[in-house]
């Protein structure tokens, strides 16, 4: 029998031809999930990242729903039914749809938001990704299915322009009243993606708070203070403040002044406080040390020493044992650390004036 008269005899037989349909797209899309697990994820494994594989796994079985609904839609067709109970069907067969390929971008967005995560968790000892990536999570769900609604309605004769106008006036009124939330949350974010501050660190904000770095919240920062106080600091306040973080740089400078006495040798000065440097525990060889004559004030000459040490950590110890070896160095050395003197004249009562 030529192909022609086959095709037109299964068109006279609706109810074979439906089947056929039905059978021909169930099929393919047994074919796709063999396709995708035979093929594309062999070629997905190569790559160095797993985000594709986790992907393909993800998405495959949905998109042979997605196929096997298209046809049934298809098959429906021709079985001659009702308008009134065609339409419903085929409505719900495209609401099905669109609830797949909506599940399908879901689970995409998951995962690159866990990949992300991951990376970042991996370069941070903050909390904060342990509690901001379930908000990426829901944000993102939320997001993705109210675009797949906004599909769905008008299949079912649903207009969505006054739904968008309500929904835009109502976003309006909560970002008013999430403001101050939402400026704290993504100040956080953009305090663990700046990398200005991470958990341990030591910082300045301002005279009064000043301290280690004990947590970075969704909210908030907790900073233990130098007397072992606790401050709390909204993330919108602190991502907008200005912070001197004493960890970060990999070396730390000291800074030590000093007089001696006017009759000193500014060399002899240099060579032996720079002997005393050499020997400190923990100071660096570059950047080299430098002893610097800076002034000659009122009653000593002064000078400044300088030099690095390897982390914040030590210069404060370094700093006391370099100023205590400086002073008895200097001593040992016979050269006099001077203190202030004032010369004051007492004027004779009884002792006139002459012109």
């Amino acid at each position: 029998m030529p192909l022609e008269q086959l095709i037109g005899l299964l068109q006279q037989n609706k109810y074979i031809y439906s089947i056929i349909v039905l059978v021909a797209f169930f099929l393919l899309s047994e074919f796709v999930v063999i396709l995708f697990e035979k093929f594309i994820l062999r070629l997905t494994k190569k790559t160095k990242t797993e985000v594709d594989d986790l992907i393909i796994r993800k998405i495959n079985k949905p998109l042979s729903w997605i196929l096997l609904f298209i046809g049934i839609r298809i098959a429906v067709l021709p079985l001659g039914i009702k308008e009134s109970i065609l339409n419903p069907v085929q409505h719900f067969l495209s609401s099905l749809i669109v609830v797949v390929v909506t599940y399908i971008a879901i689970a995409v967005i998951d995962i690159i938001i866990d990949n992300w995560g991951k990376k970042i968790a991996q370069k941070t000892e903050s909390k904060l990704d342990d509690q901001i990536l379930p908000v990426f999570h829901k944000f993102s769900r939320i997001f993705i299915s109210i675009i797949g609604l906004l599909f769905v309605l008008p299949i079912w004769g649903i207009q969505i322009g006054p739904l968008l106008t309500s929904l835009g006036i109502a976003g309006v009124a909560v970002a008013f009243a999430l403001q101050s939330s939402l400026a704290n949350i993504f100040g956080g974010v953009s305090i663990i993606l700046d990398k200005s501050i991470k958990v341990g660190d030591k910082i300045k904000l301002d005279n009064e708070t000043m301290g280690s770095v004990m947590d970075i919240g969704l909210r908030s920062t907790k900073i233990q203070t130098w007397d072992g106080e606790f401050v709390t600091i909204p993330n919108g306040k602190l991502a907008d403040s200005r912070i001197l973080n004493f960890t970060q740089p990999a070396n730390v400078r000291v800074a030590i002044d000093f007089g001696v006495e006017y009759g000193s040798e500014p060399a002899k000065v240099r060579k032996v406080v720079m002997g005393v440097i050499e020997r400190l525990p923990d100071v660096i060889k570059e950047p080299a040390p430098k002893v610097l004559m800076t002034e000659m004030s009122d009653f000593a000459l002064k000078f400044r020493a300088l030099f690095w040490v390897k982390s914040f950590e030590v210069k404060f110890d370094t700093k006391a044992l370099a100023i205590e070896d400086i002073y008895n160095a200097l001593n040992k050395a016979g050269i006099g650390i001077p203190f202030p003197t004032r010369t004051v004249y007492v004027a004779d009562k009884d002792k006139k004036l002459k012109p």
